[in-house]
């Protein structure tokens, strides 16, 4: 296949070293299979990264059989990972019952419970590049391509610039879409002793799930892995006291029969898109680009979103066509993280089993922002047409077949299934 734009992106940088990033320079890597380009993977080693365990969608199993050349039980084992059919849900909703998020076909179709440092290393290993350990101050979009500064060394120019350095420092207006009717802020992340472990002759194959457990101030997720088991209590940091959510955490714990646990951390994050995450040479990745909460495991597959659309456009276009491209570039991956935050934020239309300060809110205050906040005029996309265009479709008593395929982030069959389980 010929590719006119890949000669126009020879220099490129990809600045973090957290699964955005190491799926950003792992893709550079599989893209450019030559020697004829540079790449530069930069990261300060001062910067800790945390192994949070995390959850996948299914196509995160075919990304990397196709980034490592591995087949899926080497690399299922090397995440020291679990095959994950779905997220079920305990508590949520307004029917008093419990039910799950099947990935479609229902108890075919998988991804993976993984461990985030796990899958840097597996995706390190596939990566060709110069590793820079420095401190990035700025990243600036420049004539012909894209500056990086550093503390401590003379700033470099790139044809293309993949940062993927996290959250960012705080949210500005201009800068960012802010979500106000996801209404979580805060998690608190436990690690357990594991409940599953690997077989002898292979990885596990037995199906798993992502357990999402509604609780008084929030919701706690539990992720299966064969080293450990993650947990995290997800909550609203001005709604409820730590302390009060660390007891209700210890509670928990205890009910369940785990009886000891390695705190990891206490996250604060902003759920929000940026409202640029393309410039035609500066891609925002991963949570540098948005985050919704943790809720239907977004975070991964927004990234590879992300990382093979601007990958795609930069590979198959002309350099002369970037500053064209890149507004419908950016106002098409905006749109998408958009989608992804109202299907996220839709989960607490219908409150769940506890009538608490949390869940009042979550349903009464939070939830009814959500038009408010994706206008089309404030935006510049029409996610929230899209979002409601589904809503109204699963009101019809009958859905034709034409409409079986619809996507608005995530397929009709996800919408369909949290519909029913939610009781809307």
């Amino acid at each position: 296949m010929i590719q006119p734009g890949k000669a126009s992106f020879r220099k490129i940088a990809v600045v973090g070293r957290g699964t955005a990033g190491s799926l950003a320079a792992a893709s550079v890597t599989r893209l450019h299979p030559d020697i004829d380009h540079e790449l530069h993977h930069i990261y300060d080693s001062r910067v800790p990264v945390i192994g949070v365990g995390e959850g996948s969608w299914p196509s995160l199993v075919q990304e990397l059989r196709r980034l490592t050349d591995l087949p899926d039980e080497t690399i299922q084992r090397r995440l020291k990972g679990t095959r994950k059919y779905g997220v079920a849900f305990e508590g949520w909703g307004r029917r008093n019952q419990n039910f799950t998020h099947y990935f479609m076909p229902q108890q075919v179709s998988y991804g993976y419970h993984l461990s985030a440092d796990y899958l840097a290393e597996l995706l390190q290993e596939s990566t060709r590049a110069h590793h820079v350990d420095a401190n990035v101050l700025n990243i600036t979009k420049v004539e012909g391509g894209a500056q990086v500064e550093f503390e401590g060394r003379p700033p470099e120019r790139y044809d293309l610039v993949f940062d993927a350095r996290g959250f960012p420092k705080e949210l500005c207006q201009d800068q960012h879409v802010v979500i106000p009717f996801i209404p979580t802020n805060t998690a608190v992340i436990r690690r357990c002793p594991a409940f599953i472990t690997n077989g002898r002759k292979g990885p596990v194959l037995h199906h798993t799930y992502t357990r999402a457990v509604a609780r008084p101030h929030g919701w706690i997720f539990v992720i299966p892995l064969t080293v450990h088991t993650s947990y995290g209590y997800v909550f609203n940091r001005d709604i409820s006291d730590l302390s009060e959510v660390e007891s209700d955490f210890d509670a928990f714990l205890e009910a369940e029969g785990v009886s000891s646990f390695e705190q990891r951390a206490v996250i604060s994050f902003p759920n929000f898109v940026h409202r640029q995450m393309y410039d035609g040479a500066v891609a925002r990745v991963g949570n540098a680009g948005a985050f919704m909460e943790p809720l239907e495991a977004t975070a991964i597959v927004s990234a590879q979103f992300q990382i093979g659309m601007v990958l795609h456009i930069r590979s198959n276009r002309s350099v002369e066509n970037s500053d064209r491209d890149a507004p419908i570039v950016n106002r098409f991956l905006v749109r998408n993280m958009l989608c992804y935050g109202l299907f996220v934020g839709w989960h607490y239309c219908r409150g769940s089993n506890y009538d608490t300060e949390f869940w009042r809110y979550a349903r009464d205050d939070a939830w009814p922002k959500y038009r408010m906040a994706t206008d089309p005029e404030a935006v510049g996309c029409d996610a929230l047409k899209r979002f409601e265009d589904m809503i109204e479709l699963l009101n019809q008593p009958v859905v034709g077949k034409a409409d079986w395929s619809r996507m608005c982030a995530v397929p009709l069959t996800s919408y369909a299934q949290m519909s029913q389980g939610l009781g809307c």
